[in-house]
């Protein structure tokens, strides 16, 4: 294995501990209509205007088409791409994070959701219309990013969007601090990564060729920044 691999693993492991086990009661609230503290009443404000834009680049009627969620957490843009009438496979890595989701898909669906626990990049799900990554990307290093949008667009025949943590000024203060959550909660760091050289490297990646990177919007909230980007197949 390289050391990239090993990095790579290591990482994926942190962000697993933390979403299963450390803090899955913490992401299961924040996700839901529970009271929640300041901080993390504009995290969750954040969060619901970023899934709101992700979905704004969608098509209103879904029915047909086919979604891949990557990195679904508790299942709130997965189920709402559902209503629209998509057939969608979600996936995360977090088994804890997977059985709320699953608790929470309303009767009446137009379409159909389908949640699974494992590795977002592992395949095996056939091809799809769109792939939404929301907040999955964001704590890995740049190359890392290229690398997984890569193994997302293989099996995308339209459009992919993800989203990442730009590099801000704001940003690294904020994360420097550290008080986006208590001690003991606290998420794996964000790796923040410059859009511009984020572009360079979608557009250089071989397994993007025949992708372009578009759209782009940010969303900041209080103690929640990310930002969205599009590709879409020429």
């Amino acid at each position: 294995m390289t050391a990239e691999n090993d990095a790579y693993e290591t990482r994926r492991s942190q962000i697993e501990t933390y979403f299963d086990r450390t803090a899955a009661e913490t992401w299961r609230r924040l996700t839901s209509d529970a009271p929640v503290s300041g901080i993390r009443a504009t995290v969750r404000a954040g969060r619901d205007r970023m899934r709101t834009t992700l979905l704004s680049r969608l098509p209103a009627d879904l029915a047909g088409r086919r979604l891949f969620d990557a990195g679904c957490g508790t299942g709130a843009l997965a189920i709402e791409a559902a209503r629209r009438g998509a057939d969608v496979v979600a996936v995360d890595i977090s088994p804890t994070l997977v059985g709320f989701a699953r608790e929470r898909v309303p009767a009446g669906l137009r379409g159909s959701v389908r949640f699974e626990a494992g590795d977002m990049l592992g395949g095996g799900h056939g091809r799809f219309d769109h792939v939404v990554a929301m907040d999955s990307l964001i704590h890995y290093d740049l190359a890392d990013i290229v690398r997984m949008a890569e193994r997302l667009a293989a099996a995308c025949d339209g459009t992919l969007l993800f989203t990442f943590a730009p590099r801000t000024k704001l940003l690294a203060a904020m994360h420097a601090v550290g008080r986006l959550f208590p001690r003991g909660e606290r998420s794996p760091s964000l790796v923040p990564v410059g859009e511009a050289a984020l572009r360079r490297r979608l557009a250089a990646a071989p397994g993007l060729s025949g992708w372009e990177a578009g759209w782009s919007e940010r969303v900041a909230s209080g103690f929640y920044t990310s930002q969205a980007i599009e590709a879409v197949r020429r």
